[in-house]
C-alpha cells in the first residue's frame, strides 16, 4: 500500500510506506492537499499506481460480450491500423485495467474508446472509460469528468464528433448510453460555469499548435484561419439553424457534427483573441444545433454530451449568457424524458451561469423552460409566478441592444408557444388550465402567420391547442387543429413531433367511439412511424411523459 499527495505543479506523487522502500522525496515539497491509499503494481518501465476497479469500464465491457482475451487481441489489432504496431497487451492488462483501476499509457485509452463507439453503436469517450485525457493529471473533476481543462476542451469536442461521423459512415446509431442526472451536472459545473476562464498556462505562439492528442486520426487537418472564414462559418450556423427550424433535425445532423469536426481542428491553433473568441462562438452554436438535432431524433445521451460541450465552448470564449443557454437545452431535454425535477436542477445551473449580462429576452426564455419543468410536477402557483416574470422580462426587452444569432428565433410567437405548453402540460393535473393553454396557443400561431421556415414549432402549437381542447372536453375543436397538425407532419424527419402526436394520440382515447375522431386516430396511426429497435448495449432511453413546444436554436 501507498500514501499518496498532491504536489503543486508536478500532479500525484507517491511516498512509498513498505518496508522495502521506506521513503522517497519527490521532485517539490509536498502539501498533504490530498490524502488516500491506493495500489501498486508493476509494468514494463516502472510502478503505476491504482484506485479500485474501474467501474465505468467494467460496466462498458460487460455491455460488449467480449472476454478479457478477446478486448486485448482487439486493441492490439486496432492500434496498429491506428499506427501503433509496436503495442502489445494481454489478458493479464486487461484484468488490471478493469479490477485494479489501472490507467494505460497513450494510445490505449484512444484505442479502446474507439473499439467500445464501434461494438456498443454510440459515442464512448475517453472519459467515459474512466481514463483521464493526457494532460489533465492532477486536475480536481467530478465523478463524471467535468468539468475539463480549458486545453482539452477542443480535444474532447474532436473526438466526441470524430466517433459521432464514424458511427453515421456505418449505419450505426445508438441511444443506450445512460444519461447523466441533472443534479450530477449540476454539482460538477456550478462553480466552473459561474467564474471567467483562467488564462492557460504555458499558452502557445498565436503562429503554433496547442497541445493535441497525438493519435487523434480523426482530427481535421486544419490551419490557423482568418476573418473571412470565421465569417463563412458564421453565416452556415444560419444555414444549419434555418434548415432544423423548418424540417426538423434528421436530414441535417451529419452535416452539422461534420462542421464542428472541422472547427475543432481549427481550434487546434492558438489565433489572435478576437478570432479565437469567434471560433468557440461558432463551436458552441454547432454544438448546441448539433445537439438540438440529436434530441429531435431520439439520440439523447449524445444530445446531452453536445449541450456540455457547448457549454465549455462558449465559456471559453468568453460568452457566458450562451453557455447558461447550452445548460438550458440540457434541462428541456429533462422535461421531454418525464424528468422534471432534473430539469430544475439544471435551469438553476443554467441561469446562475449565465451572468449579469443576460439580455432581459433570454432570462424570459429561461423563465419559461423552467414554468415548464414546474408544470410538469404539477406546481400551478410556481409555474404561474414563473410564467409572469417571463412575460415582465420580454416586454421590459425594448431592442435597443441586438439579441445575439441564437435568441433572434425566439419572438411573441414563441413566448406564446411555450405558455401554450406550460399549460396545456398543468392541465394534465389541472384540467382548468387547458382554457388557458388554448388562448396562448392561437396567440403563437397568429404570430406564427407572419413568420416563414417555422413549420416544426407551427406543428407543436397545433398539436398543443388540439390537446388542451381534448383536455377541456372539446373534440370537434381538437379533431380540427389536429388535422391541421397533420398536414404538414410529413415533411419533418423530427422525433419530438411524433412523440407529441403519440401522447394526443392517447387524449383521443375516450373519444374513440365517435366515428370522426374514429378516423382521426386511424390517420394519426398511418402518419407515427414505426417504433424503432432497441440499440445494443443498454437499455433504452425512458419515453418522453410529452415532448416539447415551440424550441427553437
Amino acid at each position: 500500500m501507498a500514501r499518496f499527495y498532491s504536489t503543486p505543479g508536478y500532479g500525484w506523487h507517491t511516498i512509498w510506506r513498505t518496508l522495502a522502500n521506506p521513503g522517497e522525496s519527490p521532485r517539490a515539497p509536498l502539501t498533504a492537499v490530498h490524502e488516500g491509499y491506493c495500489q501498486l503494481s508493476r509494468e514494463p518501465g516502472g510502478l503505476i499506481v491504482t484506485k479500485g476497479p474501474n467501474t465505468r469500464l467494467a460496466d462498458l465491457f460487460g455491455l460488449t460480450g467480449w472476454s478479457k482475451g478477446e478486448l486485448a487481441r482487439r486493441v492490439n489489432r486496432q492500434a496498429a491500423a491506428m499506427g501503433h504496431p509496436q503495442l502489445a497487451t494481454d489478458t493479464s492488462r486487461v484484468r488490471r485495467w478493469i479490477d485494479m483501476g489501472e490507467t494505460p499509457r497513450d494510445p490505449v485509452p484512444k484505442v479502446l474508446a474507439t473499439l467500445f463507439t464501434e461494438r456498443l453503436g454510440r459515442v464512448v469517450t475517453i472519459e467515459d472509460l474512466g481514463f483521464s485525457r493526457s494532460g489533465s493529471a492532477g486536475r480536481r473533476q467530478s465523478v463524471h469528468g467535468l468539468p475539463w481543462a480549458p486545453e482539452q476542451t477542443a480535444a474532447v469536442l474532436t473526438e466526441f464528433t470524430g466517433m459521432d461521423l464514424m458511427l453515421n459512415r456505418r449505419g450505426l446509431v445508438g441511444a443506450g448510453a445512460a444519461l447523466t442526472a441533472g443534479s450530477a451536472l449540476s454539482s460538477a459545473l456550478y462553480d466552473w460555469l459561474r467564474n471567467d476562464p483562467a488564462p492557460a498556462a504555458g499558452v502557445p505562439r498565436p503562429d503554433g499548435p496547442l497541445a493535441a492528442d497525438p493519435v487523434s486520426s480523426d482530427r481535421y487537418e486544419a490551419a490557423p484561419v482568418g476573418s473571412e472564414e470565421v465569417e463563412s462559418l458564421e453565416r452556415s450556423v444560419e444555414v444549419f439553424r434555418a434548415w432544423d427550424a423548418a424540417r426538423g433535425g434528421g436530414l441535417q445532423r451529419k452535416a452539422v457534427v461534420g462542421q464542428l469536426n472541422e472547427v475543432g481542428g481549427m481550434l487546434a491553433y492558438r489565433h489572435p483573441p478576437h478570432i479565437q473568441r469567434r471560433l468557440w462562438g461558432v463551436a458552441a452554436n454547432l454544438a448546441v444545433l448539433a445537439g438540438w438535432m440529436s434530441h429531435d431524433v431520439g439520440l439523447e445521451p449524445t444530445a446531452q454530451k453536445y449541450f456540455v460541450i457547448a457549454a465549455h465552448a462558449a465559456r471559453e470564449g468568453g460568452d457566458r449568457p450562451r453557455a447558461g443557454e447550452a445548460v438550458s437545452r440540457a434541462a428541456r431535454q429533462m422535461v421531454h424524458l418525464g424528468r422534471p425535477d432534473e430539469a430544475l436542477d439544471l435551469m438553476k445551473l443554467a441561469k446562475a451561469g449565465c451572468g449579469e449580462e443576460t439580455l432581459p429576452r433570454t432570462r424570459a426564455m429561461l423563465c419559461t423552460i423552467e414554468a415548464w419543468a414546474q408544470a410538469s410536477m404539477g406546481r400551478g402557483q410556481a409555474m404561474r409566478r414563473t410564467l409572469g416574470r417571463a412575460e415582465e422580462l420580454f416586454v421590459s426587452d425594448g431592442g435597443d441592444v441586438p439579441p445575439p444569432s441564437w435568441m433572434q428565433l425566439f419572438r411573441e410567437a414563441d413566448l406564446h408557444g411555450m405558455q401554450a405548453l406550460a399549460y396545456r402540460t398543468l392541465a394534465e393535473h389541472e384540467p382548468s388550465a387547458a382554457k388557458t393553454a388554448e388562448r396562448h396557443a392561437k396567440e403563437a400561431l397568429k404570430y406564427r402567420e407572419r413568420e416563414n421556415g417555422r413549420e416544426r414549432s407551427k406543428i407543436f402549437d397545433y398539436i398543443s391547442l388540439a390537446s388542451a381542447c381534448f383536455i377541456a372536453d372539446d373534440p370537434e375543436q381538437a379533431d380540427r387543429y389536429a388535422r391541421l397538425a397533420l398536414v404538414t407532419i410529413g415533411n419533418t424527419s423530427s422525433h419530438r413531433t411524433w412523440d407529441r402526436l403519440r401522447e394526443m394520440y392517447r387524449l383521443t382515447g375516450r373519444y374513440a367511439g365517435s366515428s370522426r375522431i374514429g378516423d382521426l386516430r386511424e390517420e394519426i396511426e398511418l402518419a407515427l412511424p414505426a417504433a424503432p429497435r432497441p440499440p445494443r448495449g443498454g437499455a433504452a432511453v425512458p419515453a418522453p411523459r410529452w415532448a416539447e413546444g415551440s424550441a427553437t436554436v
